[in-house]
């Protein structure tokens, strides 16, 4: 049994490609599994199979704890160190286990396993190996046809080619041996799925590869690829050896390279174009085979405007443009195509372009410049920031009006005395706050007198102010307008007497106040 055993894996390796560790960790696995399932027991099991002889031990393990709770997964410490008196809690205590042949459910468990483990192996090693090909040439046989989908086989697994990865009017046979492009590779539920092309611009330049061994060694390089697939395509070669032809090394003897190429492709006609770095050369070849009298180029905007015979206007455009088209996605440029006489009736608006396109210069940038210019910009900003802060300083030195100046002794309290430096730049800031406090409130005193409600309700007196001076404050509060005999007040003269009966200044105070800024700017 045992040897039949390891004869089947090492069949399974030659077939399937899958190491033998891989299968033996499944069996691994698989027995573990059986096991449980077979006892219905919650055990630490492991399973050690011998490689070479094919026999397997099974063991379990044990937790020592000093209270046990779960007898199958957990020992006493002192059933421990009668086993080895070494043991200490939290160790694992490792017995054998000698079990009886398995039931049929736990035989057909293990089977599932062991299944599963070989399939899931098999896809991970189908899509390491296929993924690692993706871009190249492939070959397959044609097995069916769903729908217009083709199943090709490729060995180990199936490969799909869908209808819009193949050529217009392409028919396969069953059986048939055809050579497609590898596209794409995706995981999938059911495995790896391999997407095949005849239709990309990528299955030409393989084939070109395949069938030209200067472009294997490197001594002609292809450029680019414009393709439409069934019809027509262009493709641009170029080699740095001056002492060979890249158009002829991939034309071949009598066209038999680009012959073989044309029949892979179902009739496809193929246009070898010689690579050029000036763009106007480069055009007017990828235009072939009509005839170019001038190529006008605008890099600005990408372009270029080709003028043709007029007896050529028609074939450099090509069936429903498809050789326009295909020459402008080759060379990466936008080509108008006009005739002569379409040139000559436009000859101004074309000189206009051509005169436009020369006087714009690329920006060139001088490093020294700049940094010169930044420096620059520094200082000027130094300077503004300077001149800000001057501004500011002027601002709050300048003598504050006597009725804001009267309004921040609510907040100043005592007259002040002489404080050391540090504790006046500190209540700084909360001073320019009352000023600006101050400043508020005779504004919206001002906003109360216009809409003409109730004014001047003193929220601010001190309680050492006498009761007289609140009685007068309510008074004036009881404003009346009247246009009986036009001796009303005005809304200026309102204005200008409540102030002086708010603020009741007189000219000691205002001396006072004067006084007491000019000592601040000092400070």
């Amino acid at each position: 049994m045992n040897r039949e055993l390891i004869e089947a894996l090492n069949m399974v390796e030659k077939e399937k490609g899958i190491a033998k560790e891989v299968l033996i960790e499944a069996i691994q696995s698989a027995i573990s599994s059986a096991y449980k399932k077979d006892q219905g027991k919650n055990s630490n099991i492991k399973v050690i199979l011998d490689p070479e002889t094919g026999e397997f031990h099974i063991y379990n393990y044990k937790e020592v704890v000093m209270e046990v709770e779960d007898a199958n997964t957990q020992i006493n410490l002192a059933e421990a160190k009668a086993i080895d008196p070494s043991y200490q809690l939290g160790d694992q205590v490792e017995f054998e286990i000698y079990p009886k042949e398995f039931g049929r459910i736990a035989a057909q468990t293990a089977k599932q396993i062991i299944v599963q483990r070989i399939r899931e192996a098999e896809r991970t090693m189908i899509y390491n190996e296929y993924s690692s090909r993706v871009d190249d040439l492939i070959t397959g046989t044609v097995r069916r046809f769903e729908q217009k989908t083709v199943y090709v086989d490729l060995g180990k697994t199936e490969a799909i080619l869908p209808p819009y990865e193949q050529i217009p009017g392409e028919r396969f046979e069953h059986g048939a041996r055809i050579k497609a492009y590898l596209a794409e590779v995706k995981k999938g539920s059911k495995g790896p799925q391999i997407i095949l092309s005849r239709g990309r611009s990528g299955f030409l330049k393989r084939l070109l590869e395949f069938e030209v061994p200067e472009i294997q060694e490197g001594i002609v390089e292809i450029k680019n690829v414009a393709r439409e697939p069934g019809a027509r395509s262009k493709v641009a070669v170029y080699s740095k050896y001056d002492n060979v032809d890249p158009v002829g090394a991939c034309v071949g003897a009598r066209g038999s390279r680009v012959q073989m190429i044309v029949r892979e492709l179902k009739g496809e006609k193929i246009d070898l174009i010689l690579w050029d770095e000036d763009p106007a050369r480069y055009i007017t070849r990828a235009l072939s085979p009509a005839k170019v009298s001038d190529v006008i180029l605008l890099p600005s905007k990408n372009s270029s405007i080709v003028i043709v015979p007029d007896n050529q206007l028609s074939l450099a455009i090509g069936k429903e443009g498809q050789n326009a088209r295909l020459a402008a996605r080759l060379t990466g440029w936008k080509i108008d195509i006009k005739s002569e006489t379409q040139a000559e009736e436009g000859k101004e608006e074309l000189e206009a372009l051509r005169a436009e396109e020369e006087n714009l210069k690329p920006e060139t940038y001088d490093w020294e410049d700049l940094l010169a210019e930044g420096e620059d910009g520094l200082d000027l900003l130094s300077e503004e920031m300077e001149s800000e802060a001057a501004k500011e300083e002027e601002y709050w030195e300048e003598d504050l009006d006597p009725a804001v100046e009267v309004e921040m002794e609510e907040y100043e309290g005592e007259p002040e005395e002489l404080v050391p430096e540090e504790v006046f730049l500190e209540e700084e800031p909360k001073r320019k706050k009352a000023k600006k406090r101050a400043k508020k409130r005779v504004k919206e005193l001002i906003d109360e007198v216009e809409e003409g409600i109730t004014l001047f309700e003193d929220v601010s007196e001190e309680e050492k102010e006498t009761d007289e001076a609140e009685v007068a404050s309510e008074d004036d509060t009881q404003l009346v307008f009247t246009e009986e005999n036009g001796s009303g007040f005005t809304i200026g003269q309102l204005l200008s007497e409540e102030l002086k009966k708010k603020f009741m200044l007189n000219p000691d105070e205002k001396k006072k106040g004067k006084e007491r800024s000019v000592k601040r700017g000092e400070k």
